[in-house]
Parts: C-alpha cells; sequence; structure tokens
C-alpha cells in the first residue's frame, strides 16, 4: 500500500518525535493529567472507554492509560501508533493502536465515551470536505452524549502574526543535545502554511547532522473549527484555553447528540 505523504512525514519522525519536548515523560504526566479533568468533569470521575485518533507516539494517550481511562489509539502513521504501544507496554500499560485514517476510523458506531484528536492534528487536513468527514467519522464513534476534545495551536493569534519560524527547542538524546525549530511560509490566502522542520543531532564525532521535514497546515481559526464541528453535528460547542486546562493548547469542547441523527 503506498503511503501517503503526511504518513510518510511520521513514519520518518516516529523516532525523533519526543524531542519536541524538553522532558518528553514530564509532558506525558502533565497532558495526560489536563485531559483526564476535563473528561472527569464532564463524564464523571470514572474510568472511560477513549479513542485518541491520531495517537502519534503516545503523548496524550499513554498519560490517559496511566490514569486509568481504557485507550485505544489510531494513527496515520503505522511507525508511529506500532511505537506508542510499546512505550506504553515499558511502562506497564495497555494501549492497543492501529493505523488508521481520521477519516474513515475501524470502528463500529457509539463505540466510545470520548474521542481526543490533539496536538495540532486536525490542521494537516487542508479542504472544508476533509475537515468535516473527519468531524463526522469522531462524533459517528462517540456514543449520544460522548465528549470529543479536540486540539490545535492558538492560530487566531498566529494569523494576526504570521510568524515565519518557532523558537529553538533543545533536549537530549543518547546523551547528546538535539535541536528543533521550525520555518513556516505563510499561502497568499492567509491561511495555510507550509512547514519545514529542522532536526540538529551531533554525531559520534559532534559534528551537527541535519534532517528536514515538510508538511503543509490549515491555521484554523476557533470559529472556524466551531462551524465545522456544528456542521459535523456535534453539540454543546465551546472552547478552554491553556491557561484555565493546564494543557498547552487550546482545546475545542464538543458534545455527540443524544439523538444521532439518521444518515
Amino acid at each position: 500500500m503506498t503511503r501517503s505523504p503526511l504518513s510518510r512525514f511520521y513514519d520518518d519522525f516516529a523516532d525523533d518525535y519526543h524531542l519536541l519536548y524538553a522532558d518528553w515523560n514530564a509532558s506525558l504526566a502533565r497532558q495526560g493529567t489536563a485531559l483526564d479533568a476535563l473528561i472527569r468533569e464532564r463524564l464523571g470521575d470514572r474510568p472511560v472507554e477513549v479513542l485518541d485518533c491520531a495517537c502519534g507516539i503516545g503523548t496524550q494517550a499513554i498519560g490517559l492509560a496511566g490514569l486509568g481511562h481504557r485507550v485505544t489509539g489510531t494513527d496515520l502513521s503505522p511507525v508511529s501508533a506500532a511505537r506508542a504501544t510499546a512505550e506504553a507496554g515499558a511502562r506497564g500499560l495497555r494501549l492497543p493502536t492501529a493505523a488508521a485514517d481520521m477519516r474513515e476510523l475501524p470502528f463500529p458506531d457509539g463505540r466510545f465515551d470520548v474521542v481526543v484528536c490533539a496536538d495540532n492534528a486536525l490542521p494537516h487536513l487542508l479542504t472544508a470536505e476533509v475537515v468535516r468527514a473527519a468531524l463526522g467519522e469522531m462524533r459517528r464513534v462517540l456514543r449520544p452524549g460522548g465528549l470529543l476534545l479536540v486540539t490545535t495551536r492558538p492560530y487566531d493569534e498566529l494569523r494576526r502574526a504570521r510568524p515565519a519560524s518557532t523558537a529553538p527547542q533543545t533536549a537530549e538524546r543518547d546523551g547528546r543535545r538535539s535541536v528543533i525549530f521550525q520555518l513556516w511560509q505563510w499561502h497568499e490566502d492567509g491561511e495555510r502554511y507550509d512547514l519545514e522542520l529542522f532536526r540538529l543531532l551531533p554525531d559520534e564525532a559532534g559534528q551537527w547532522q541535519v534532517a528536514v521535514r515538510r508538511s503543509t497546515y490549515w491555521a484554523l481559526t476557533q470559529e472556524q473549527l466551531s462551524a465545522f464541528a456544528i456542521e459535523a453535528g456535534l453539540a454543546g460547542i465551546g472552547w478552554a484555553q491553556p491557561a484555565d486546562t493546564g494543557f498547552f493548547q487550546p482545546v475545542l469542547i464538543s458534545r455527540a447528540p443524544l439523538h444521532p441523527r439518521h444518515r
């Protein structure tokens, strides 16, 4: 089966993805705790069935599993999904994963209490049609009244500022310091941008080796994403900000309707 460019991007990045965080293990705990609080506040103080439909290497899924939730992960990148399962197992946790496109989730209707789509995964989708399709699939696999949590970059601010780069992020790998930063090239529409992700890692001789990966994003504002969620049949749309949740990105919070519409 031919891999899509996005699948190749994350397959190739799976071994290094944790380097985006200064301390990945601390991020697992912090992000899991923040999402867990949002879930328990709305669904009650109990473990629930969670689908992380863009699980990557497990940054959010492992944190939630560690807090008692029954988590399943899917990701477009089979290499990333496999690493998520392995990382969970190394921590004594169970995290079944599968390679799947969020627009075609391999689960029956109403399978999950919660669907999580975090860490700016949805903005990889570049047209209204595919964004609606993905949100519609997330709604479909939620039980009636189930909870959807989608997190993105703070694009309302970023579209005004139109930054050309991100600050360098340093982390340790095998005793060697790595550096990761991004360059952004905004499209003429002012909404989409091409991203170049640079990873610098010294080899055993101390010489810096550079790897570059490229992708494109749609910088959806909160108003735009809320409108797509409504069109996909979700209800109770709202946003929670990092200052209130402790999660590092804004969170779209919505619910599957109690009485699903006929399709």
